[in-house]
């Protein structure tokens, strides 16, 4: 028998310079309907860096400059799917128009992201960003 690995993810929290947070609204299962991070899972032969802004271009329209990494996510029950490690990263937009893709219903700004249903651990994950970088 094959070993399981953990797929790898990656979550984008994109910010402006009003503080205001990028979330798409889940066209899918799990959590339709919930609020989440842009992201999605790493293709082979890309990194980290590179999935977090592509699947970023693909569910909001945005193009974005990653700032820092915010954290590595591991709990095997984030996803309900199966066990997902995913990559957080803050990022600001550098162009684009805002607008739901791929698997978004829908992508808006928000001024408190805390306000609406999150999926998987996404509050969490901005917590510790918030609490990491009080200038955002």
């Amino acid at each position: 028998m094959k070993p399981q690995t953990p797929l790898l993810t990656v979550d984008t929290i994109i910010t402006d310079a009003d503080r205001r947070v990028v979330l798409i609204r889940r066209g899918h299962e799990p959590f339709r309907d919930h609020w989440a991070l842009p992201g999605g899972f790493v293709e082979i032969g890309e990194t980290v860096e590179q999935a977090a802004i592509r699947e970023t271009a693909e569910e909001t329209g945005l193009t974005v400059k990653l700032d820092r990494l915010v954290g590595v996510y591991s709990d095997p029950t984030r996803d309900p799917r199966g066990h997902t490690v995913t990559v957080a990263f803050l990022a600001h937009p550098l162009e684009g128009a805002l607008r739901g893709a791929d698997d978004a219903a829908e992508a808006r700004w928000f001024d408190d992201p805390f306000a609406v249903n999150l999926a998987f651990d996404h509050r969490l994950i901005l917590n510790d960003c918030f609490r990491r970088d009080t200038s955002v």
